[in-house]
């Protein structure tokens, strides 16, 4: 008597990519790979929302530059649309704004177009399995962008927060409002693309903003 195994689920992912050679090179590849599959291929902006409504992909792999709406108008709509939806940004665009306003959207991946295919395809593993995935190039530009955004007295907040300071604590060491507080903390979650203060501080931990004793 021989036993049934079930074949792995696969990872299904939708491309949106508006030109066809690279969205042909991404599904042939991708296709060629055992844990992976397109089931929906987008190249209109303004199609996005409906083909992720209609196909549920485990992974959004999204072009910036799109006809009909904007990247990063994309990401939020299908961030409001799904809170835990997985999108790896495809770019050909490697400036600070860009990522910076991809990652503060909310995507969970960024790669450039003249990166390997295989790397793009790594991205889509990671951020399905639940992680982030910006290659060296990225995350070191990331990091400059923030450190000259961030303010010293945001960096008091993160390094008081770290010490697992409390509101009121926080504004009876800097001597401020608790308001003013608060508004540092709106203005450092902006920047680290954090929802909470967990979260931030963890950010804020890894980018080597501040240091946990």
């Amino acid at each position: 008597m021989s036993l049934k195994t079930e074949s792995p689920k696969k990872i299904r992912v939708m491309l949106v990519e508006d030109h066809i050679l690279m969205r042909v090179g991404l599904r042939t590849t991708a296709e060629g790979e055992p844990d992976m599959e397109v089931i929906a291929e987008v190249a209109d902006g303004r199609q996005v929302l409906e083909n992720y409504r209609r196909h549920k992909p485990d992974v959004v792999l999204l072009d910036l530059r799109l006809p009909g709406m904007d990247g990063i108008q994309i990401i939020k709509q299908l961030r409001q649309e799904a809170a835990d939806v997985r999108i790896v940004v495809l770019s050909s665009y490697g400036g600070g704004d860009d990522i910076t306003s991809a990652i503060q959207s909310g995507a969970c991946g960024y790669v450039l177009k003249s990166m390997p295919l295989e790397q793009m395809l790594q991205a889509v593993r990671v951020v399905h399995a639940g992680g982030q995935y910006f290659p060296r190039e990225i995350s070191d530009r990331v990091n400059q962008r923030i450190q000259s955004d961030i303010s010293s007295r945001e960096i008091e907040v993160l390094r008081l927060i770290a010490q697992g300071k409390a509101n009121k604590e926080i504004a009876g060491k800097l001597g401020i409002s608790e308001g003013t507080v608060k508004n540092h903390l709106t203005n450092i979650f902006t920047k680290l693309g954090a929802v909470d203060r967990a979260q931030a501080l963890t950010i804020a931990v890894k980018r080597q903003l501040v240091q946990l004793d």
